[in-house]
Parts: structure tokens; C-alpha cells; sequence
């Protein structure tokens, strides 16, 4: 027969902190998350190793890691602080007004759709923080104890419920005059070989962007010039508008710039369409009542 042991409520209180920091490898982004200091975190959790008598974390690593114990108790809780914070959220969904810290994961591509309109959101909801995470990454949103993310509908993780928020989008490739004051402009997408292109590399994958077109309904990838790699959009476009090289950008990022006559697309018959942006977050029968507000505001705007 198994003792009857009663969990002391100094641990019960340090497991939230546990789980957090397991899943996030961090002190200082767990402190954010529970409005603490990372000191007070490091405090309570070196604490509950104490009582159990047991190290949970490895601090050697520049990363928070786990230790055996601390995978095993990890895999063991998880699911039970899951559930509890599912609790609260059903609880607190019952308010009428929406409350609370909103944590969205969107690459920074993805800003143009939420900072127009932020302020009109922030006024209509005062209740509601909201922590905007720029993210060229494509880090997990549970991991990260994100609320939802904003993602291109190619890249969506599974299990998830996904909401359009654009039409299909498309990439435009650019260079300044500048630029075709050097180089003749491309007439085929094959001509990007000869020419100086920025190419993107993903930061979480290190993967490169691969340049695709389509033409006579057939979809084609090429090999570009690629002299400079950047992991960032707004690097990219400040390159092309600099004269460096070419730029494959979405089509909404550079009108202003076209207007301006800064920039000057090329190839736009090869353009090949994609599936835009979508809002996304995991299944839940209750949706809290800061995120439902924050998707309705967003595709009401989109």
C-alpha cells in the first residue's frame, strides 16, 4: 500500500516554474512570462530540489537543460498543469471583459498585418497586454507559451486550428535603379544566374529560400547569384533599396517604395501565388476570451 503523501504547497507553487523553464530553456524568458525576476525563478526551483532531494536542471549550458530526474518529472506533471491552466482559462473565460497578457508568435513579414491597426485593438480592449514576438524562427508555439501564432499557410504546424488572414500572396523580385543602371534587367527568371540576388536563409531550419516561378502552369525553381544571405526581410529590402542586388520580397512590403520609384520589379509574369497568412492556435473547447477577441479583430481587419 503506498504511503499517503500530501504535497507541500511550496512545491505545489514551484511546479508551474518547473514546467516553464524546462520547456523554454531559459530563466529570464520564464521570469517574463510569470512577471518575476529570474533571479526569484533560479530561487524557487533550486528550492524544490532541495526538498526532493534531487537536481531537476542542468545549469552548465549557456541553455537550461534537464536533468534525468527533471525529464521524468517533466513527462509526469506536464499533462496535470496543462489541464489546470486549461481550468483557469475556462474559469476566467467566464468574465466579460477580456483580460489578461496576449503572447502572438509572427515572423516579422507578418507585422504589416497587426501594427496598423494595434492602437484601434489596445483601445477597444484595455484589459488586455499584448506581447508581439517577432519570430523568422518558426519556434513552437506551446513550447514557447505562446497564446497563437501568425504563419504562411505552407508552414502551419499540424493539429492546429488554422483562420486565412490574406488571399494568396506573391513575391516580387526587385532591384533600385540604381542597380539596372549597373545591370541589364532579367528577362527570364533563368537570367537570375548571371546577376547579384540576397537570398533568405531560414534561422531556425538554416535552410535557404529556394527562388520559385511558375510559367506555362508549371512550377520551377532556379539557381540565382546569390552574393549576399541575409535572415531577415528588412535586411533584404534595405540591400535591394542600396543597389546590392536583387530581392524576392512579398508584393506588400515594397508598393511604397515602387511608388516612390525606388525600386523597380522585374520577371512579374513568373510570379508564383502561395497561400497567405493564417492565424493559429491549438484545439481548445475554451477559447480565452483575450484570444477570441484578438482573432476577430484580425480577420475583420484582413
Amino acid at each position: 500500500m503506498k504511503p499517503n503523501f500530501t504535497i507541500r504547497p511550496e512545491t505545489l507553487s514551484a511546479l508551474p516554474a518547473f514546467v516553464r523553464v524546462a520547456r523554454l530553456g531559459s530563466f529570464r524568458m520564464a521570469a517574463d512570462q510569470l512577471g518575476v525576476s529570474p533571479s526569484a525563478v533560479s530561487q524557487t526551483l533550486r528550492a524544490l530540489e532541495t526538498r526532493l532531494g534531487v537536481r531537476l536542471l542542468n545549469r552548465t549550458t549557456r541553455r537550461v537543460g534537464l536533468t534525468e530526474a527533471g525529464e521524468r518529472l517533466l513527462r509526469r506533471i506536464s499533462p496535470a498543469i496543462d489541464t489546470l491552466n486549461e481550468a483557469l482559462e475556462e474559469v476566467e473565460s467566464a468574465r466579460e471583459r477580456p483580460a489578461g497578457l496576449l503572447r502572438v508568435n509572427l515572423p516579422r513579414a507578418a507585422w504589416w498585418l497587426v501594427a496598423p491597426r494595434l492602437p484601434d485593438f489596445l483601445a477597444r480592449y484595455p484589459d488586455v497586454r499584448v506581447e508581439l514576438f517577432a519570430d523568422d524562427g518558426l519556434s513552437d508555439v506551446i513550447s514557447g507559451g505562446f497564446d497563437a501564432g501568425i504563419r504562411l499557410g505552407e508552414l502551419l504546424s499540424q493539429d492546429m486550428v488554422a483562420l486565412p488572414l490574406t488571399p494568396p500572396l506573391k513575391m516580387a523580385v526587385l532591384g533600385s535603379p540604381d542597380y539596372f543602371r549597373r545591370h541589364p534587367p532579367p528577362q527570364t527568371p533563368e537570367d537570375l544566374a548571371q546577376h547579384v540576388c540576397v537570398h533568405f536563409r531560414y534561422s531556425g531550419s538554416g535552410k535557404l529560400v529556394e527562388w520559385e516561378f511558375v510559367r506555362d502552369g508549371r512550377v520551377f525553381e532556379v539557381e540565382v547569384g546569390s552574393r549576399l544571405i541575409v535572415n531577415d526581410g528588412g535586411t533584404a529590402l534595405d540591400a535591394a533599396l542600396r543597389g546590392m542586388g536583387l530581392a524576392q520580397l512579398f508584393e506588400f512590403a515594397t508598393k511604397e517604395y515602387e511608388a516612390a520609384g525606388r525600386l523597380v520589379r522585374v520577371l512579374e509574369p513568373f510570379y508564383l501565388p502561395f497561400p497567405g497568412f493564417f492565424i493559429y492556435y491549438p484545439a481548445r473547447e475554451y477559447l480565452p476570451p483575450k484570444l477570441r477577441v484578438f482573432v476577430d479583430w484580425l480577420r475583420e481587419g484582413a
